[in-house]
């Protein structure tokens, strides 16, 4: 019953890596691919709609880890204090930034939203690539489960570790390139015209140097973490994840060459999958190693919480996930088709109308 909500938070997660993640990477090219006002107004539009729903599937999997594995998420937000209120206020920040644009208008505020909006975009990818280089390297966790880790210490990825090193720094840099080149994806499927031209040919730019960080990182943590190789030599099925990955990593050089820009966003979303499932599967049964000492890890088994509730809590699980799952597939299906600047600024006009109806 562990290893199977052990896997419901691994599908949750890569769902929110795959949702928010393009919306992340829109925020990161918000000032660099627009040019103008109207510009800008046209990237915001293309996830207005969608932005803060994605955002559902994190609140999920913390759910999912506070109920299935109460150990692994009391000892992670005592350790992750600093980060976890730093990724809260980005988050803060990116939200009001969005909704305050729409209705706080003018130059000077117009470009203080629009910093805010693409500063804790691109802080809140880094930060989450390097979350996900403290759980894959390990943390200085004690006998009794417990750690605390420092902003950094000497930035080296073995003993006294602090949140940043240069590993886990590569891991945030991989992440910036992977959602980067991810919202680049999702531009060129919902825009037309210019941003449609500047986004696929920035999805063409950052592969390149996201093909050489996964390799580069993948060769790094083999050879620093040779236990991570353990799973998929004791269980070959598990390569299946890593060619997935390396099948949408090519897929999205191939099909935004070739304009299909459909197919490259689905192959980038394959890639986010594979990488994800690919850390999963070579970090299993550990859901937080340790990098002082392997048997001191938390693991499936000393984790997770009793066996009845589980099993009860896998029927609500599987309700709301659905539920959750369907409204998704609404929203998109509703909020389908290109959009340009035109219709954003008849949009915007339609939304002003509407408040200053409602003010009176």
């Amino acid at each position: 019953m562990g290893t199977l909500w052990f896997c419901l938070v691994a599908v949750m997660l890569a769902g929110y890596v795959v949702l928010d993640g393009f919306d992340l990477g829109v925020g990161v090219l918000h000032l660099w691919l627009s040019r103008n006002d109207a510009e800008r107004r046209l990237l915001i539009r293309s996830i207005g709609p969608v932005w803060d729903g994605n955002e559902v599937w994190l609140l999920a999997a913390g759910v999912t880890l506070y109920f299935a594995f109460p150990a692994l998420y009391a000892q992670g937000f005592r350790g992750f204090y600093l980060p976890l209120m730093a990724v809260l206020w980005l988050l803060v920040i990116r939200g009001v930034s969005v909704e305050f644009r729409g209705h706080v208008g003018g130059p000077i505020w117009s470009r203080l939203w629009d910093a805010g909006f693409a500063f804790a975009s691109i802080l809140l990818v880094v930060f989450y690539g390097v979350a996900l280089g403290n759980v894959v390297r390990g943390v200085p966790m004690n006998g009794s489960g417990h750690f605390s880790e420092p902003l950094w210490t000497n930035f080296q990825p073995v003993g006294q570790t602090g949140i940043l090193d240069w590993y886990t720094l590569i891991v945030g840099l991989i992440a910036l390139a992977a959602l980067t080149l991810h919202g680049a994806s999702w531009l060129a499927v919902k825009t037309k015209g210019e941003i449609r031209k500047r986004a696929m040919k920035c999805a063409s730019t950052l592969w390149w140097p996201l093909l050489i960080l996964t390799a580069v990182i993948t060769a790094i943590s083999f050879q620093m973490l040779p236990q991570l190789f353990l799973n998929f030599r004791s269980r070959p099925w598990g390569i299946a994840f890593p060619v997935i990955a390396l099948a949408g990593l090519f897929g999205t050089k191939w099909y935004n060459r070739i304009k299909q820009e459909k197919l490259a966003f689905g192959s980038s979303c394959a890639y986010l999958i594979g990488m994800l499932t690919s850390v999963m599967f070579s970090l299993y049964p550990n859901v937080l190693p340790s990098s002082l000492n392997p048997f001191q890890a938390l693991t499936v088994a000393n984790s997770k919480a009793s066996e009845h509730g589980l099993k009860v809590g896998l029927i609500w699980c599987v309700i709301g996930m659905a539920l959750a799952s369907g409204y998704t597939i609404y929203t998109y299906r509703s909020f389908a088709g290109k959009i340009g600047v035109r219709e954003a600024e008849m949009e915007q006009g339609e939304e002003r109308e509407q408040l200053v109806t409602a003010s009176r």
